[in-house]
């Protein structure tokens, strides 16, 4: 027979553990990796044939997540929205986002059209836009299943345009709450220069409706001179989506995530308070984007740990 301090003893370490073990399970599920997506335009150059086998490839090294964006072979890559939907699942990967112009495509006043690997211009396909084709575009939105709808570019280099701009986007987020889709809004590092008298991202976190979410290009907030950790405190719960790029040592462009400038630990550290839901790797016009991704994934995965 047990005596009683025994008992005591035995009985206590039992309740204990009961209390201790499913705080020590939510911690371990804590640690549980995050998906980590990848934007598709960083396979703009080769996603021109054999899309099947180049998602393939995306799932190999790891990634889970897909954002999509315009395409050589039109914006869902040859599929209607439900077909591309169902190749993804069938690949084991979860499509999450895809990008849409704001309004016909314009480059910023004196500038010209990058360079490709290739050294030539990069030759945009025909593209539909939200000013244009505003029903349409979140139609095959909600067509695919998919949570967010991304406005990837629009003009912000007058007064005027922000204020055109800010209509559209208000608009197309009525739209998108109607069919049960998150609008959020791409940076690049115009929307962060004054334009007469105001900064455009800030216009847009004070004047669109509080819905329409931002997706934070961590690259090109950095490369303006924005830290966007200060964003995330400014704004919490406004960042439900980043595109993971690093910024070379040059500051000059986007290079594979860990090779670069940017403070990733300290950015992921703050993942809460941005509001932080679904993350995508993304790289311009790489030269060798599958060794880019592969980079990437590995930084992410193995260094950071995310």
């Amino acid at each position: 027979m047990l005596k009683r301090r025994n008992f005591l003893k035995t009985s206590g370490a039992l309740v204990l553990g009961s209390m201790v073990a499913p705080k020590l399970l939510g911690a371990e599920l804590l640690r549980k990796p995050h998906p980590i997506g990848l934007q598709l335009y960083t396979l703009f150059n080769v996603m021109t044939s054999d899309v099947k086998e180049h998602l393939q490839q995306v799932e190999e090294i790891g990634y889970r997540e897909l954002e999509s964006a315009f395409s050589k072979l039109g914006p869902f890559y040859g599929y209607t929205p439900k077909e591309f939907k169902s190749l993804v699942n069938s690949l084991g990967m979860s499509w999450k986002s895809h990008h849409v112009l704001g309004a016909p495509f314009k480059l910023p006043p004196g500038t010209k059209m990058p360079n490709g690997p290739d050294g030539k211009p990069i030759q945009l396909p025909p593209m539909k836009n939200l000013k244009e084709n505003m029903q349409e575009l979140v139609d095959q939105a909600a067509e695919g299943g998919i949570p967010y709808l991304v406005c990837a570019n629009i003009p912000t280099y007058s007064g005027d345009e922000i204020k055109s701009s800010v209509e559209i986007l208000n608009k197309t987020g009525e739209l998108c709450r109607k069919a049960n889709i998150t609008l959020a809004y791409h940076n690049h590092t115009e929307e962060f220069e004054k334009t007469d008298g105001e900064i455009p991202y800030d216009v847009f976190l004070r004047d669109l409706t509080p819905d329409i979410k931002m997706e934070l290009d961590l690259c090109w907030a950095t490369k303006a001179g924005v830290d966007p950790v200060a964003l995330f405190k400014a704004h919490p719960g406004r960042f439900p989506l980043w595109h993971v790029k690093d910024l070379d040592k040059d500051r000059k462009g986007p290079a594979p995530v860990g090779e670069g400038v940017i403070d990733f630990k300290r950015i992921f550290e703050n993942a809460s308070v941005a509001g932080m839901k679904h993350f995508f790797v993304e790289h311009d016009m790489p030269k060798d984007p599958f060794a880019s991704i592969t980079e990437s994934f590995h930084y992410l995965r193995n260094t950071l740990k995310v």
